[in-house]
């Protein structure tokens, strides 16, 4: 599409479109008076002009015809028009001014610098929509006057102006927010804006809803100045803002989410998209549901938290009251702001895991899915909760039978669903029944077995299930990997040796399919068996020659670990160190340990390479087979390698660990990290950072 604009004679068009010819039709169609014409127009903008905010020269160019089109009253939607000219603005200013940009015909564009200038040029349009009788186009203008206008203080008068102009919520909102954005952008603004800012936050006869917006702007204007009364405060106004109201009176239609009759509610009931595998339409599903905002405070508080940044304990106090509010909106929207919370910082978040789990009220099934999925994706921080999810559960069961995991109930099931699924995350086997109804029934069946390889107390009873849906799995259809994949995974970590008939059956078609992923992963959970595994070595051995090097790679390791054999692997793995699977082959070498010296000089080339995760492997690989010898270089690899790159950091404790009193340099660096309040670890997960959290205290107690 991206062509289709370029290939246009922009040159030729004049203010007021020009020659009817050189207009884009789609472009004329954005003022048409058919909604469904004009909004096919705008979205095909968005993607060929405006594609995840990149700014082009066709980009640019099109803006006097949006300009046009914005200060004609008869053009339909205007709002829609102003809106795309304000992210175009936004997105353009967002960009480094002397940075080099190249635009799709690889010449350098200075898009986003001329867009600006545009902007500016034209900033009395923002200043007369933002008074305009429409409330949607005054809506869609306000924050332009924050972005465009270089007259501060012209600036700060129209929006003083525009607050009480306003009745609504959400412009009155605007207004404040606009406000503050104009302070950080312009400094000769910045004292004024403040002062306003001030004082409305501090006027006990504003109304409840300005002064918590005023509160959180002028702490986003000043993070450090923050007051130990800020969060107290903006508890009482929220508290104000969301008190109960009588049913049926307007305003009060926010989310009713347990009526059944709100939009979110309709959402959840869509029809699932043909010829698409489940795991997909979810995984679109789960995104549209996180995109939705549900309360109009929503915005503010997100604001208020990313400026409270580290105070953990102030962000607690105030989610907690989120959590807890009357207002059925406002705790549902806090329930991604407490998981982003505890997936971004460490501390002890009992509380916060408990105020989650006291919204799996049965009578909103709605909110109780979000709270349960929200605490499965924590586990092991979700601890705490675990017999709140067990009660839930059992409730359900008691009120609408063993089989709810399949009840017709949109609502219920997915409620149902994410708290066997949360449990299963903690490996309570309250989540068993559920699971087992699921892969009986064959309803959202993936969804137990993506969580089946948690429940290895329960392997008797699971193992039979997977491995006959594995044996079902026709590896000549298109999706094949993913269910594939998810199977073999799940019986990798019930860890029952009566899985290798079925993973070894696996990796025979696969490969005759060529399928050689999907081989490669029933490979690697034949190796985690070991020797109980050594069946499957009929299969495997021929594999280690495959010329692909993913099955190659994958049959050599199942090949160490199901036979043992030193002789017939190092070799191989020597080679693999070649290929772009030398991160495996060390890690296996590591396994292999003083046998595999051969490949000790590989390693200590490896040491010097740019990519740091190879310089890890490598040391990891090297320690583990050369020992105490090895110790200086492999020390100043892996410190040097986690100082460059946090992700690494997993790795390299795991091997200090290993390293006993050697890794006695390390300790400055553990203790650093011990001291941080954000997550760190591979992915930044919780369970990785847990997990290296203890790996950290169990060295410094050693070696302390």
């Amino acid at each position: 599409m991206i062509n289709e604009l370029d290939s246009i004679n922009w040159s030729s068009m004049s203010h007021a479109y020009g020659p009817a010819d050189d207009v884009p039709v789609w472009l004329r169609e954005m003022a048409s008076a058919d909604p469904e014409v004009r909004d096919k127009a705008l979205s095909h903008f968005y993607s060929a002009a405006h594609h995840q905010g990149d700014v082009y020269p066709c980009t640019v160019a099109s803006l006097p015809f949006l300009f046009d089109m914005a200060q004609d009253a008869a053009t339909p939607d205007r709002a829609s028009i102003i809106e795309l000219l304000v992210s175009i603005g936004r997105e353009s200013m967002d960009r480094d001014a002397d940075a080099v940009y190249i635009s799709p015909d690889g010449t350098e564009s200075t898009a986003h610098v001329d867009s600006v200038a545009l902007m500016r040029e034209s900033a009395d349009l923002f200043v007369r929509h933002a008074a305009d009788p429409e409330p949607s186009v005054r809506r869609a203008a306000i924050e332009g006057l924050g972005l465009f206008l270089d007259d501060g203080d012209r600036a700060v008068e129209i929006l003083c102006g525009r607050l009480p102009a306003e009745s609504g919520m959400v412009e009155r909102l605007l207004v404040v927010r606009t406000m503050a954005d104009l302070a950080l952008r312009l400094p000769a603004a910045h004292a004024a804006a403040r002062a306003w800012l001030d004082t409305l936050a501090d006027d006990p006869t504003s109304s409840p809803d300005i002064r918590l917006a005023a509160l959180v702007h002028r702490a986003r204007c000043a993070p450090q100045d923050i007051g130990c009364d800020a969060v107290p405060t903006a508890i009482e106004l929220l508290r104000r803002l969301t008190a109960p109201a009588p049913e049926n009176v307007p305003g009060n239609e926010a989310c009713r989410s347990g009526s059944g009759d709100c939009a979110c509610t309709a959402a959840t009931e869509q029809p699932a998209a043909q010829n698409v595998p489940p795991q997909v339409a979810a995984a679109f599903e789960d995104l549209e549901r996180h995109n939705r905002v549900h309360a109009p405070t929503t915005s503010l508080l997100r604001t208020f938290h990313t400026s409270l940044g580290s105070r953990v304990p102030e962000r607690t106090t105030l989610l907690t009251a989120q959590l807890r509010s009357p207002d059925p909106a406002t705790r549902y929207d806090a329930i991604r702001m407490a998981q982003d919370l505890i997936l971004a910082w460490r501390g002890d978040h009992r509380e916060l895991v408990m105020a989650v789990a006291h919204c799996l009220l049965p009578e909103d099934p709605y909110t109780a899915a979000a709270a349960a999925e929200c605490l499965g994706s924590l586990a092991p921080v979700a601890e705490p909760a675990r017999e709140t999810l067990a009660s839930y559960v059992a409730e359900h069961r008691a009120a609408h039978g063993p089989d709810v995991w399949a009840t017709p109930k949109p609502l219920l099931r997915r409620a149902h669903q994410e708290a066997v699924r949360a449990l299963a995350h903690l490996g309570d086997p309250r989540a068993l029944p559920g699971l087992l109804t699921a892969l009986d029934s064959d309803v959202d069946a993936w969804r137990a077995v993506q969580v089946a390889g948690y429940m290895r107390p329960a392997a008797g009873e699971l193992v039979p299930r997977l491995t006959r849906r594995l044996a079902d799995v026709d590896f000549s259809q298109q999706w094949t990997e993913m269910s594939a994949r998810a199977l073999v995974s799940a019986l990798t970590e019930l860890r029952a040796p009566a899985a290798v008939p079925a993973i070894t059956d696996a990796v025979t078609a696969a490969v005759r399919h060529e399928e050689w992923r999907i081989a490669a992963s029933a490979l690697n959970a034949l190796a985690s068996f070991g020797i109980a595994a050594e069946c499957a070595l009929e299969v495997v051995r021929p594999l280690a020659d495959a010329q692909d090097v993913d099955l190659r790679m994958a049959a050599t390791a199942a090949l160490w670990e199901l036979e043992g054999d030193p002789e017939n692997v190092v070799p191989r793995l020597h080679d693999l160190l070649d290929t772009y699977r030398h991160h495996e082959a060390a890690d296996v070498l590591a396994r292999i340990g003083p046998p595999a010296a051969t490949v000790l000089p590989q390693l200590r080339q490896m040491l010097i390479a740019d990519y740091e995760w190879t310089r890890v492997h490598a040391a990891a690989a090297l320690w583990d087979i050369g020992g105490d010898a090895e110790t200086s270089a492999v020390v100043q690899t892996l410190l040097g390698a986690w100082e460059h790159n946090e992700a690494t950091s997993n790795h390299v404790l795991a091997c200090l660990n290993r390293m006993g009193h050697a890794a006695a340099p390390a300790l400055p660096l553990i203790r650093k990290e011990l001291a941080l309040p954000r997550r760190s670890g591979r992915f930044r997960s919780t369970e990785n950072d847990e997990d290296l959290q203890d790996t950290c205290r169990a060295i410094v107690a050693r070696l302390a």
